[in-house]
């Protein structure tokens, strides 16, 4: 870990926006997911949530060690669940969904606690999340097709989140609690020896202003 890769890794967690998220509901198409991941990453988002039936979300090749690995992954095996969940921890719902009732999806404030809501092209929202979104938003359409893709979708409606959240100063200080910062702080530093001390449950060690590590803690894994 040299000390200028560490500064990085310390700089993007200092812009992390523990309060914007994204949830994906069924978007089975790994390309799709890839997208909105890298998306997401480039926001500062933190954390997202995926409705996945299955348990998993099929992820391309291209960001399993890419995007994937700077963005948590919390998974749902229904919607109304998810909807639930978010709903009870306070966050604004927004349903990318086009309705009578829908607003441009500029006229939204994204820097209250938002979770944008994502549907797949073909089959879009379940109706749990329709029916628990505080707003539909849609992204005006000029042409002749009637939407975009999911991941172009979600780069439009993140950036005019980043947009609104840079112009209040959002990214201008650290807002991840100590604790997260903390510990996402190593795992990002050092991965495989995250694993490890997980895997051991051992506690992560102190860090070095440079980044080094104050103790390794393989050395006590070994002598185990």
């Amino acid at each position: 870990m040299t000390p200028e890769r560490f500064n990085k890794i310390k700089t993007v967690l200092a812009r992390r926006q523990p309060d914007l998220t994204v949830l994906t509901d069924n978007i089975h198409k790994s390309h799709n997911i890839a997208a909105v991941l890298r998306t997401c990453d480039a926001v500062g988002i933190h954390k997202i949530h995926a409705v996945s039936p299955d348990g998993q979300i099929h992820r391309h090749h291209m960001v399993s060690g890419g995007s994937r690995r700077w963005i948590n992954v919390a998974l749902h095996n229904h919607a109304s669940d998810a909807a639930i969940s978010l709903r009870k921890e306070g966050w604004q719902l927004i349903a990318a969904h086009p309705a009578r009732s829908s607003i441009d999806y500029r006229a939204t404030d994204y820097t209250k606690k938002t979770a944008v809501i994502l549907g797949s092209e073909l089959e879009g929202l379940a109706s749990q999340l329709i029916d628990e979104a505080d707003k539909a938003v849609i992204i005006p359409m000029e042409g002749m097709v009637a939407s975009l893709n999911v991941s172009v979708a979600a780069a439009l409606i993140l950036y005019e989140a980043q947009r609104q959240r840079s112009k209040a100063g959002l990214y201008q200080e650290s807002r991840l609690a100590p604790e997260e910062y903390d510990t996402t702080l190593f795992e990002w530093a050092y991965p495989e020896i995250a694993e490890r001390c997980r895997n051991h449950a051992i506690p992560y060690p102190s860090l070095n202003e440079d980044g080094s590590l104050a103790k390794n803690p393989l050395i006590e894994i070994t002598r185990d």
